[in-house]
């Protein structure tokens, strides 16, 4: 944990939307713990139990044991070997799952379909059949945006708008994965009474982004890094919401907490909300100082890149702003932050 996720932790900690004390006594498991929210949201468990003696169990179940130990340690946390695709064996009670377990490259998305459908649908079954079996008190399974498909330029997006998508598109196995997957967590709640609840995040960065990371924020704070211009392969006419690494944790410990099982949210920052061109431009001139600039290579066909098409992700976040949550910092900040707190 650098300095900054350190600051994050108390920040989320203090928050009086969540109340800490009801997690005493109880054992959370969380997958996906490697990645980025997965990572700061096990941060955040481990300051409220090691800084602030919140008497709670932590397990991850992890593919690669060795990066999970690099990242925790192992003193204050169980942690399991796991392939997503097959049951978690476990002895313990669990009280609460957090299951993030998933592919997250555009690129993987492409030239893995199959890899990546099965990984979130067969590893979401898996996980919900143990929160059955362990009869746990909230179960939150992490979705995507995309499932919204393409909405119109200026339409706000809410819960209910789950877009379609062409199946002979292997790059849509991602959105597809998802909302089949999601469509498995209402199954569970509805036949077997498991309280599933469905976060729908946004693209989220923040510190411990990785230098190597090939998502557009990653590659437009490289450019700040090393002076070089921003060069994009589109108009960069996408516009969509981002939100921040500690805020996605908010969002997370409040609905374990409150969020009513059966029911989906939407989580990002709709202050951040812009084109892709539009937050070149904020990086080259307030994050780089102007000493980078923004230019155009178009790609005859960007889908070949792994790329989505054109979006228009104008979200509406009331349904979990009712729950007590508000996205706290906005997509300068992000940036600065995510560059403080950079992962080599």
């Amino acid at each position: 944990m650098n300095q900054i996720q350190l600051e994050d932790c108390k920040t989320v900690f203090n928050q009086a939307s969540i109340v800490w004390k009801d997690f005493s006594g109880s054992t959370i498991l969380v997958t996906g713990s490697t990645g980025l929210i997965g990572s700061n949201f096990v941060y955040a468990l481990l300051y409220a139990k090691c800084e602030k003696n919140i008497d709670m169990d932590i397990i991850l179940a992890v593919r690669n044991k060795e990066a999970a130990e690099a990242l925790f340690g192992t003193k204050d946390v169980k942690i399991i070997g796991y392939d997503v695709t097959q049951r978690i064996d476990i002895e313990e009670k669990i009280d609460y799952i957090v299951h993030m377990a998933s592919p997250t490259s555009s690129k993987f998305f492409s030239e893995r379909p199959v890899d990546t459908l099965c990984a979130n649908f067969e590893g979401t079954k898996e996980i919900l059949e143990l929160a059955k079996e362990k009869a746990v008190k909230k179960v939150i399974f992490i979705s995507s945006m995309e499932v919204y498909g393409f909405p119109e330029r200026g339409h706000k997006v809410s819960e209910n708008e789950v877009g379609g998508f062409e199946t002979m598109n292997a790059r849509n196995s991602y959105p597809i994965a998802k909302i089949a997957s999601e469509a498995l967590c209402n199954a569970y709640h509805s036949q077997y009474g498991v309280p599933a609840v469905i976060l729908r995040a946004t693209q989220t960065f923040g510190p411990g982004v990785k230098y190597d990371d090939n998502r557009v924020f990653a590659q437009f704070m490289r450019c700040a890094l090393e002076k070089k211009n921003i060069v994009l392969k589109s108009r960069g006419e996408t516009e969509r919401s981002y939100v921040y690494t500690a805020d996605i944790v908010s969002a997370l410990l409040i609905c374990l907490q409150k969020a009513p099982a059966g029911e989906a949210f939407t989580v990002a920052n709709p202050d951040t909300y812009c084109s892709i061109k539009e937050m070149a431009e904020l990086v080259a001139n307030e994050i780089a100082g102007g000493e980078i600039e923004v230019q155009f290579d178009i790609a005859e066909d960007i889908q070949k890149l792994g790329y989505a098409g054109t979006l228009f992700m104008d979200l509406d976040t009331s349904k979990i702003e009712n729950l007590g949550w508000k996205a706290t910092t906005g997509l300068k900040d992000m940036f600065l932050r995510m560059m403080t707190g950079l992962e080599k």
